[in-house]
């Protein structure tokens, strides 16, 4: 008990600091954005990444985020990191998980294990990283590792408040149900304070039991 209150303690910290990593309170413009399917449905938790010329720089001395595992899932489904960011991944559940991806961003394994890991993993490109579980295979994970430090997710009505401080602004969306590959981000403009609606063609997967080949490429397999 002692150690699931120091890990959800550890969860808010890492909350409260990561609000100030990706605080955007000194730009001067707020534009209202919806984000919806292709049936009009809208959209939570895409990822909307505003692009500044020149890039962000990388930070140094990043907080260490936590990807846990509980009840045979990842928690948070999807995670946002700055790329260089270190990620911890604690096994909270009872019984041992096997994490693993496969993808380009970053593949890696953490073998069969229970507990903590020996150490935290580092992301150092970034896109988009998919995760899976060898011994449960309907276990799905996501971690976006961001460029910019103005990135935001949608909330369960599909909104989101941007923040900008000049026009135009070149900015990507993704998300985990896109039906373009997943390492693939949509590229649109904002060119007012014009409230914009944009649409991600998606698809719901069928319940399975194996970790599909979408999520295998570049593994050779």
């Amino acid at each position: 008990m002692l150690e699931r209150a120091s890990q959800l303690i550890a969860k808010c910290r890492f909350l409260l600091v990561l609000g100030a990593l990706f605080s955007v309170s000194a730009f001067g413009n707020s534009i209202n954005l919806v984000i919806k399917d292709q049936h009009g449905q809208v959209l939570p938790n895409a990822v909307v990444e505003i692009k500044h010329l020149p890039s962000s720089k990388v930070q140094s001395n990043l907080p260490t985020a936590v990807m846990d595992q509980v009840d045979k899932q990842f928690s948070p489904q999807l995670l946002i990191v700055r790329q260089g960011q270190y990620v911890n991944f604690p096994n909270s559940d009872n019984i041992r998980h096997h994490v693993y991806s496969f993808s380009k961003a970053k593949p890696f394994q953490l073998k069969l294990y229970s507990g903590q890991p020996e150490e935290p993993i580092k992301f150092d490109e970034q896109g988009v990283v998919v995760l899976g579980c060898n011994i449960h295979d309907s276990m799905v994970g996501y971690i976006y590792v961001a460029n910019s430090n103005h990135v935001y997710t949608s909330n369960e009505q599909g909104q989101i408040e941007l923040q900008v401080d000049s026009f135009p602004v070149q900015a990507s969306i993704w998300h985990s149900l896109q039906t373009a590959p997943l390492d693939n981000k949509k590229m649109f403009d904002i060119e007012s304070t014009n409230s914009l609606s944009i649409t991600i063609n998606t698809s719901t997967p069928a319940p399975r039991n194996t970790f599909g080949s979408q999520f295998r490429e570049g593994n050779g397999q």
